[in-house]
């Protein structure tokens, strides 16, 4: 049960993650949350920190799901390396933070939080409008600092950090392909510093049975080994389907995990 949970998470995650840049982490912790505990009581973390293997785990599926996102949109001339350089340095500042961010918070804390972040998200997605494009793009030193906000909030949360970046590379005159081709790229130092955090963190908290630290190995190796498959499907529907539609019924989807989530 939990093997075929973690495999259909991952064939989720890897066509959102092509599909909005988001990495797909707003599919991976919710599904961890609920699938973690099938492992059994041998290889299950504790309850006390389902949440935060979760969002671990999630962090470092990403590192893969990111990687393979980034490289089909490169094929497509879809990312602003310039972009990535520059904000680099503050996503992974950013997402180190986090993770000790997250470590200091419990584990119903850390679900509501990310219940609620989804249901914004969700709202957002269905019914705000595209930016308007008011400027172009900020110097290196806005973008380090505009990298250490986005590193931080994706790193406590376990995602890819598409959902900030996206809007504002729009905001910033950038096409909705190249927002969300840069944005996957983003998405690389911000798992990998964020799972490593996580690692490090969880350490004596949560290491034994199936996990080191605040990662599950058995669900992010089926995880992984599951989105690499359909991660350039998702960048591939990107340059052909409608993304009004693409959106609406990702904004469902996401607004019933988010309520699910708040709710248990």
């Amino acid at each position: 049960m939990a093997l075929a949970a973690f495999i259909a998470t991952g064939l989720m995650s890897g066509v959102a993650a092509g599909l909005l840049g988001v990495g797909g982490g707003l599919i991976i912790v919710p599904a961890l949350i609920f699938s973690l505990p099938l492992l059994g009581s041998d290889y299950a973390p504790p309850a006390t920190y389902i949440v935060h293997v979760a969002v671990g785990t999630s962090l470092a599926v990403i590192v893969f799901t990111a990687i393979a996102s980034t490289r089909a949109h490169h094929r497509r001339n879809g990312v602003l390396w310039p972009v990535w350089r520059a904000a680099t340095p503050g996503l992974l500042i950013g997402a180190l933070l986090g993770a000790a961010l997250a470590d200091a918070m419990s584990g119903d804390l850390l679900r509501r939080l990310f219940g609620g972040f989804e249901l914004l998200i969700a709202l957002e997605l269905a019914f705000g409008k595209e930016p308007d494009a008011h400027r172009s793009l900020p110097g290196r030193w806005t973008l380090f600092g505009a990298g250490t906000l986005i590193g931080t909030v994706s790193s406590v949360l376990g995602i890819g950090g598409g959902t900030l970046s996206v809007p504002m590379l729009r905001w910033c005159r950038v096409s909705i392909r190249e927002a969300i081709g840069t944005a996957a790229a983003m998405g690389i130092p911000i798992a990998l510093a964020g799972a490593i955090g996580f690692l490090m963190n969880g350490i004596g908290e949560a290491t034994g049975g199936a996990q080191i630290g605040y990662l599950s190995w058995p669900a992010m190796m089926a995880i992984a080994g599951a989105s690499l498959f359909t991660a350039p499907i998702g960048t591939r529907l990107a340059y052909l389907l409608p993304e009004k539609v693409l959106r609406r019924v990702f904004a469902g989807f996401l607004a019933l995990v988010a309520i699910r989530l708040m709710s248990i």
